[in-house]
C-alpha cells in the first residue's frame, strides 16, 4: 500500500480518520494526470476538534523536559534516513519534482530537524535589574501554546517541517493545513513521521480542507495564538487581516520578484550558471526564483548568448527521469496562466529570445527581452519557467531597476569586486541578498524573510524562538514595597 492510500485521512488527536465533508479533495500527479488519492474534506467541526486536541495536549508537552522533547526529532531524522527513497518517490509523484529538486528538499528538511534538536534548548530566560530595592525581575520564554501552520505546494514536505518542527521543539502544539494540491507530502507524511517518532497524540494534528468548506474558521478559531503562513501575497494579505482582527501573531512568508544582477566586472560564465539555476529550479515555482536577470550593457551581448544557449539545452519532461531539468507545473491552470503571461508580453512588444511550448502541465522555458519599461510583468511574480532579461547602464540604474517592484524577498549580484557587491546589496530593499551566488537559498540558522509585499517576520534559528514563544515578566519582591496609599 502506498503513502497515498494509507495517509488519505485527517489526523486529529492521534487518530487517522475520514473528514466528514460532503466532497473530496482529489490529489493528482501533475505530470501524468494519474489520480493519487482522494480525501473527504475536514469541516468546521473537525477544525475545532483539531484545535481542542492540540490545546489539551500542549499543556503536558510544554511541561516536558526539553531534553526529552528533542529525542522525538532525533528519531524523526532516523525515520527519514531509513525511508528516503520512498519519500522521494512520493514527492516526485505529488509535486512533479525532479531528482535534483527532491534531493534538495529532503536534505534541507533534515537540516531543519537537526536545528530543531538544538532549538528545544534555546528558549532562554533572563533576570533583569530593577530600580526598586528588593525586587527581582524574571523574564521567561514560554511556548505561545498552539500554532497554526499553513504550507504551500511547491516544497510541501520541507516547508511544513520548517515551521512544524521548531514550533514543536519549543513546546507548542500544532495544527497543520497543507495545500490542497499536496495533502500527503505536506501533511500526512509529516504526521506519520512524527507519530512513529513518538510525539504524543494531539500535539500535531493535520487537517485537509479548503476555504470553500471552512471559510476563515482555521484563522479565526480562538485557540491558535500564532499563524505561520507560506504562500501567495494575495492570500497572505487576507491571513494578515484576519489575524490582526483577532489579535493573533502572523508570520508571513510570501511571494517574490527577485532580480539576479550581473555587473560589468562579473564572471559571465559563472553568472550564467547561477542565473539559470535561480530561474529554473523546480520550474520557477520558488518564491526566491530570479524572475528578472539584469545585465550591464557592457556584458549584455556575451551574457545573453551564453544564457539563451544554456536554457535551450535544458531537458523538459518526466520528473522521475534523472536527466530532466524541467518537470511539470503543479496543474494545468498554472500552466495556462504562465503561458498567457508570455503571450501577452510578446503581444505588448517583448522579444521572445526563446519561446517554449506548452504541453499540458509541461511548460518549456521562455526567455523574454526588450520589455517596455512600464510592463506590469517586470513588477509581478511569475511562478513558472519564464525569465525577463533587462539591460542597464551602471550600478545606479541597476539599483533603481532592482528595487522597482512591490516585492522584496531575495536577489543576487555578480561582480569581480566583493565589497562592491556588498555595497550594492545593502541598497536593495529585500530581506535577503547574495553576492556571487544564486537567489535561491535557505539555511536553518540564518533569518529568512522578506520586505515590502514579500512578508512579515522571520523564520530560522533564533527567529524561530521569536516566532513561536512569548515573553512573560514575573517580578518578585524580596523585601517590602512602599505604596502611596
Amino acid at each position: 500500500m502506498s503513502y497515498f492510500d494509507e495517509l488519505a485521512y485527517q489526523f486529529i488527536d492521534g487518530e487517522w480518520r475520514s473528514g466528514s465533508g460532503s466532497w473530496d479533495i482529489v490529489d493528482f500527479n501533475p505530470y501524468n494526470g494519474e489520480k493519487l488519492t482522494s480525501i473527504p474534506v475536514a469541516t468546521v467541526e473537525e477544525i475545532d476538534q483539531a484545535y481542542r486536541a492540540a490545546e489539551r495536549a500542549q499543556r503536558a508537552w510544554g511541561d516536558t523536559n526539553p531534553y526529552s522533547r528533542r529525542l522525538v526529532f532525533e528519531r524523526a531524522l532516523r525515520i527519514i534516513d531509513d525511508r528516503e527513497a520512498e519519500l522521494a518517490e512520493a514527492i516526485a509523484a505529488e509535486v512533479g519534482g525532479t531528482h535534483a529538486k527532491v534531493g534538495f528538499e529532503l536534505h534541507l528538511a533534515k537540516e531543519f530537524l537537526r536545528e530543531a534538536v538544538q532549538l528545544a534548548l534555546r528558549a532562554e530566560g533572563r533576570i533583569l535589574p530593577s530600580p526598586i530595592d528588593g525586587k527581582e525581575n524574571r523574564l521567561y520564554r514560554l511556548p505561545v501554546g498552539v500554532v497554526s501552520v499553513i504550507s504551500p505546494f511547491n516544497f510541501p514536505f520541507l516547508l511544513s517541517v520548517k515551521s512544524v518542527a521548531p514550533a514543536l521543539a519549543l513546546g507548542n502544539a500544532v495544527v497543520l493545513k497543507p495545500h490542497q494540491n499536496t495533502p500527503i507530502c505536506g501533511g500526512g507524511l509529516v504526521a506519520r513521521i512524527f507519530e512513529e517518532a513518538g510525539l504524543p497524540a494531539g500535539v500535531l494534528n493535520v487537517v485537509v480542507t479548503d476555504i470553500a468548506e471552512i471559510g476563515d474558521a482555521l484563522l479565526e478559531h480562538p485557540v491558535p495564538k500564532t499563524i505561520s503562513f507560506t504562500g501567495s501575497e494575495k492570500v497572505g494579505r487576507h491571513v494578515a487581516t484576519v489575524a490582526a482582527a483577532h489579535f493573533k501573531h502572523a508570520v508571513l512568508e510570501l511571494g517574490g520578484n527577485s532580480a539576479l544582477v550581473v555587473l560589468d566586472d562579473a564572471d559571465v560564465d559563472y553568472a550564467v550558471d547561477a542565473a539559470v539555476f535561480s530561474r529554473f529550479v523546480h520550474q520557477g515555482q520558488v518564491c526566491m526564483a530570479a524572475n528578472r536577470v539584469l545585465v550591464d550593457r557592457a556584458v549584455e551581448r556575451e551574457f545573453t548568448e551564453k544564457f539563451v544557449a544554456k536554457v535551450r539545452g535544458l531537458t523538459v519532461g518526466d520528473p522521475t527521469d534523472p536527466r530532466t531539468h524541467i518537470g511539470p507545473l503543479i496543474n494545468e491552470g498554472q500552466a495556462e496562466a504562465v503561458t498567457a503571461l508570455v503571450d501577452r508580453a510578446v503581444a505588448d512588444g517583448a522579444a521572445a529570445l526563446l519561446r517554449g511550448e506548452t504541453r499540458g502541465t509541461l511548460v518549456a522555458p521562455s526567455v523574454l527581452g526588450g520589455l517596455p519599461a512600464d510592463s506590469p510583468l517586470l513588477r509581478q511574480e511569475i511562478f513558472g519557467p519564464v525569465v525577463l532579461l533587462v539591460p542597464f547602464d551602471g550600478d545606479e540604474e541597476a539599483v533603481r531597476l532592482t528595487n522597482a517592484t512591490p516585492y522584496g524577498l531575495s536577489g543576487a549580484v555578480h561582480t569581480g569586486d566583493i565589497e562592491r557587491g556588498v555595497r550594492f546589496a545593502k541598497r536593495i530593499e529585500t530581506g535577503m541578498f547574495h553576492v556571487n551566488d544564486a537567489t535561491v537559498h535557505d539555511e536553518p540558522i540564518v533569518p529568512f524573510g522578506g520586505a515590502k509585499s514579500s512578508g512579515v517576520g522571520r523564520l530560522n534559528g533564533d527567529a524561530m524562538v521569536e516566532a513561536f514563544t512569548t515573553t512573560k515578566w514575573i517580578s518578585i519582591q524580596h523585601g517590602r514595597s512602599r505604596f502611596p496609599f
